[in-house]
């Protein structure tokens, strides 16, 4: 099987029991303490996320599985060439993982084609494949099953590969030896802690995802917050930081397959280029990449944001793109834009 996965282009794959009770009360108290945010499905779908044999009856055991994301064309530096994009206010930063194609289609395709070959070597399988699509505790089970362990920005860390990856599972009908959980290797260190822009990770292991920015620029669909809007900086989709910082991912591995080389037109676009996308240009730019997911307004309203921080830093063009926009704007991105217009440097002209 793991000759298979890496035909597929898997990095790792794992095998973790179902019994993920020892997780709960972790779950409820995350839950309760509102740290999901607006994201219902949380809540709603509660414990079945730490009972496999729930969301699907009959399953016995899940194989999980790792595929490395960095681009092909990485460089060795490529964690200060990230923290560089900061100091470049003009330029928009978009979360690593979402410049190519949809990780969804790639790994939900692939992990099929993995269930496929060993249900023609077993017999019939009953089974189910996910990649972030499900109430599945996926950190859990990936770090149960050996992929690694749980960092204090709640990712998974692999000493072989850092936390730059995805992750998928296959629920399965079929009773597999589970392997062995790796010991955590964190140590003392709180760089990711330490990174985080807008302090979400407010202990190890412990993120509010209200305060993500992350969660804020993807999954929240109303206004953003005032008070965390100029820690977004120039981050218009998701954010890298706590990984960026993270001492492990000096080990992150490039991926072999061409789905998540960055898009031309959007990684180095400039603010003022993707603010100036029609819809149709949106839809058409983002046509098989997860940026789509969030649609035309809010990625209107995560760079108007972006704009308005740059309009701080001293960029008169970022003033001129926000104008251009304003009256053609929807309720949600025209505040944002008259928030950015009003964070002007001290001496700009009225």
């Amino acid at each position: 099987m793991r000759a298979w996965a890496g035909e597929l282009g898997f990095s790792q794959i794992g095998v973790a029991g179902i019994d993920l009770s020892a997780a709960e009360p972790g779950l409820r108290e995350w839950l309760a303490q509102g740290f999901h945010g607006e994201m219902g499905y949380m809540a709603v779908h509660g414990m079945r996320r730490a009972r496999p044999a729930e969301l699907v009856p009959g399953t016995l055991s899940v194989i999980t599985a790792r595929m490395d994301y960095l681009p092909r064309g990485t460089p060795e530096d490529w964690q200060a060439v990230e923290w560089s994009r900061l100091a470049r206010p003009h330029e928009g930063i978009v979360s690593l993982y979402a410049r190519g194609r949809d990780y969804h289609k790639v790994l939900r395709t692939r992990l099929q084609k993995l269930a496929d070959r060993l249900a023609a070597e077993v017999g019939p399988l009953g089974h189910r494949v996910f990649t972030d699509s499900a109430p599945v505790l996926e950190a859990e089970l990936a770090s149960r099953s050996g992929q690694g362990w749980r960092g204090k920005h709640t990712l998974v860390l692999s000493r072989e590969a850092g936390s730059m990856f995805f992750l998928g599972e296959i629920y399965v009908d079929l009773a597999l030896p589970p392997t062995e959980p790796v010991a955590p290797h964190c140590g003392r260190c709180t760089a990711c802690i330490d990174a985080c822009p807008t302090g979400a990770i407010v202990a190890p292991q412990r993120l509010d995802a209200r305060r993500c920015i992350s969660y804020l620029t993807i999954e929240h669909a109303g206004p953003i917050p005032e008070a965390l809007r100029p820690a977004l900086a120039n981050r218009i989709y998701g954010c890298d930081d706590c990984q960026l910082a993270c001492p492990w991912n000096k080990f992150a591995q490039r991926s072999a397959l061409p789905d998540f080389d960055p898009r031309e037109g959007l990684a180095g676009a400039t603010l003022a280029q993707l603010f100036a996308w029609t819809e149709e240009e949106f839809l058409r730019r983002t046509e098989g990449s997860p940026i789509r997911r969030i649609g035309h307004e809010r990625w209107l309203r995560n760079i108007a944001v972006a704009l308005g921080n740059a309009w701080r830093s001293g960029d008169a063009s970022a003033a001129r793109a926000l104008a251009a926009r304003r009256d053609s704007a929807s309720p949600l991105v025209r505040e944002h834009i008259d928030w950015a217009l009003a964070q002007a440097p001290a001496g700009a002209p009225a």
